[in-house]
């Protein structure tokens, strides 16, 4: 017996089956459709781990795509499933950072993983996957090599968060003749910021998470905890977390 959570995001689409344990996980491109992309890592999941689709007694969905999931049992938000699915990997956790494709949120958690408090960026892109992958390509640098350009780099001030606007400051920068890993070491510091503005809108408590696919830069993880003094909890599969709560909430009402 298993259930299956799936998080619907703008830029990605993470499944995974649990059995009280996490059992398999994927993540593939949301694409133009949410919901073909949702069944589609549900197939993927299965045939991974090759079990019977009959098996899978409860499906629950998330993320921004869940309401185009009709073959989902139950859909939860986002902010609940992140709460479940950080308090499962850690049960210290009491705050979480969340960073995603389109926004950012903060989590405040009670001693079970419920949400008690949470603040919300969704009305631009600013400080989010979506910000960096544009800034990135303004770059001519492939996100996943940011990490090592902008280590221990003095970071060029970037004044607007705003996409459009910081598109054009970069380019202007970069027009200036500054070295490209300095104004990639801006662009990453301006991020972190924001997360360090958003985190302060809750009251900090114990362990703090750092989850979507922005905490897997290592160094927005480190200007972040300069920033706030304090250490961050970065799951190694930062991306699934959402989907993991899903999961985890199935499992429990299979099993109350």
């Amino acid at each position: 017996m298993y259930s299956v959570g799936i998080d619907s995001g703008s830029v990605a689409t993470k499944a995974v089956l649990f059995n009280g344990k996490m059992i398999e996980k994927i993540i593939i491109p949301t694409g133009w459709s949410p919901k073909t992309a949702a069944k589609e890592a549900i197939d993927l999941l299965i045939n991974k781990v090759n079990i019977d689709k009959k098996q899978v007694k409860k499906i629950i969905g998330t993320g921004y795509g869940r309401i185009s999931m009709p073959f989902a049992d139950k859909t939860v938000t986002e902010i609940t499933c992140h709460g479940k699915g950080a308090h499962f990997l850690n049960s210290n956790v009491r705050t979480i950072l969340d960073i995603g494709g389109q926004d950012s949120k903060v989590i405040s958690l009670d001693n079970n993983g419920n949400v008690i408090d949470f603040a919300m960026n969704d009305k631009c892109a600013a400080g989010t996957g979506r910000f960096l992958q544009v800034m990135s390509n303004v770059l001519e640098v492939d996100v996943s090599d940011l990490d090592d350009i902008t280590d221990n780099v003095k970071p060029e001030p970037i004044t607007s968060m705003c996409t459009v606007f910081a598109e054009s400051e970069v380019i202007s920068l970069l027009a200036k003749g500054l070295p490209k890993e300095r104004v990639a070491a801006g662009i990453v510091y301006s991020i972190a910021n924001r997360g360090t503005s958003i985190l302060n809108k809750v009251s900090l408590v114990d362990t703090i998470a750092f989850t979507g696919g922005v905490a897997k830069s290592a160094v927005i993880k480190k200007m972040i905890e300069k920033e706030m003094g304090k250490n961050l909890y970065a799951p190694k599969d930062s991306q699934i977390v959402g989907a993991l709560g899903a999961a985890v909430i199935g499992w429990n009402l299979l099993n109350k």
